[in-house]
């Protein structure tokens, strides 16, 4: 993929990046026994979802394409126009590095695109040791993905279901080269996300310099399905099927990490943890003024009565601005959100392959940029993610 690249001159770090899973991804990196316990499991790929020969002749179709001379040879021409199963790189390792060459993005940080939801459910449930074992495939699955390259970084799920687990997940996850800890943005069964018991996962990740991120499907189910139910079609999704957002369920997107970091930021979280660093990835962040806001007014409406609020240091705006990063939509107002969150919050991302980021995410992003400093405009593109990543991309 010779030639001008899609960043072109500017600098860019990619804060949302993926990997299309197969239904086989996992197989080698599974624990022995466990795939027999996940039997149950659904593949929600939206090319058949339980099986069968409908998502065989797919999944062959896909591998037998992406072997092609012919249909490889356009790569470069339609790096931005192929998306998911078909876009060069999307599930083959290989092939990862020169589609970074072909964006020119200096880094991405990569995430699954169905598994979280899976894992998600699991540590809900009533069984969490498989949570935990599905969860420990997941990261060496990722972590094999992303040796390929160093400019691609990984994100390895650590379940919060179970303290001890917990713990011994986010230290062999940074032992093996993770450069994110991917945990659930919803509020883990039976207790707070900011229980002191998790205290040692945050500390794992503060003295590593690596990131704990939220990403969307890791919030569990969003909304009620009743809503749904209004007598109407089903209209379709991005991608003309039935699994991902509308506009309905688009609106409950920001409900889970909002709950969860106010929780993190009331009950002292990144008050013990000065230096830990939270991004919240494709989960939009035109909410973020607002929730800051009103974070701001349960400050001042509480504080006289609540003893851990009075214990911070600084007000909940502040450890916003200091810890928290977050990525917008393409279609969102950037420029207000820097306007009235400050500059240094948002983050670029293309979502890549993902049908969702679209084909020319720079140019969308620029068109709310307008009138934003030369300065701002290079923290949403690359200061900021660099300043949430830690030492991962200082070493790169």
């Amino acid at each position: 993929m010779a030639g001008m690249t899609y960043a072109g001159d500017r600098i860019v770090h990619d804060a949302d990046a993926h990997i299309m899973e197969t239904p086989d991804w996992l197989d080698p990196f599974l624990d022995p026994g466990l795939a027999d316990r996940m039997a149950t499991r659904r593949f929600v790929g939206g090319v058949g979802g339980t099986g069968g020969s409908k998502e065989a002749e797919f999944f062959a179709r896909i591998r037998a394409q992406q072997s092609d001379p012919t249909f490889r040879a356009q790569d470069a021409e339609l790096l931005m126009i192929r998306k998911n199963w078909d876009a060069p790189g999307s599930f083959i390792a290989e092939d990862r590095p020169a589609v970074l060459d072909g964006l020119g993005f200096r880094s991405q940080l990569l995430f699954n695109t169905f598994d979280s939801g899976y894992i998600n459910a699991l540590e809900h449930g009533d069984d969490v040791d498989l949570a935990y074992g599905v969860a420990r495939a997941h990261n060496r699955a990722m972590v094999a993905f992303t040796s390929v390259d160093p400019r691609l970084l990984a994100t390895c799920y650590v379940p919060l279901a179970d303290f001890a687990q917990a713990r011994t997940m986010a230290a062999e996850a940074v032992e093996a080269g993770a450069a994110a800890l991917l945990v659930p943005s919803n509020c883990p069964k039976g207790h707070s996300p900011s229980h002191v018991d998790l205290d040692p996962v945050w500390a794992i990740a503060a003295e590593a310099g690596i990131p704990v991120v939220f990403h969307v499907g890791g919030g569990g189910t969003l909304i009620n399905p009743d809503y749904f139910r209004n007598g109407l079609p089903v209209p379709p999704d991005f991608h003309g099927g039935a699994e991902n957002f509308r506009s309905v369920d688009y609106m409950s997107i920001p409900g889970p990490p909002m709950q969860t970091l106010a929780t993190l930021i009331i009950d002292g979280v990144l008050e013990r943890f000065p230096h830990l660093k939270i991004g919240v990835i494709e989960q939009g962040a035109i909410w973020v003024p607002g929730w800051m806001r009103q974070m701001e007014s349960a400050f001042d409406a509480f504080s006289r009565h609540e003893e851990r609020l009075q214990r911070l240091s600084l007000r909940p705006s502040e450890y916003v601005q200091r810890q928290i990063r977050v990525t917008p939509y393409p279609t969102e107002d950037v420029g207000w959100i820097i306007s009235q969150g400050g500059e240094d919050v948002v983050m670029f991302s293309s979502d890549y392959p993902h049908v969702e980021g679209g084909r020319r995410p720079i140019e969308r992003f620029e068109r709310s940029l307008e009138g934003v400093s030369d300065d701002a405009r290079h923290k949403f593109y690359a200061a900021n993610m660099e300043d949430l990543m830690g030492t991962t991309l200082a070493s790169n």
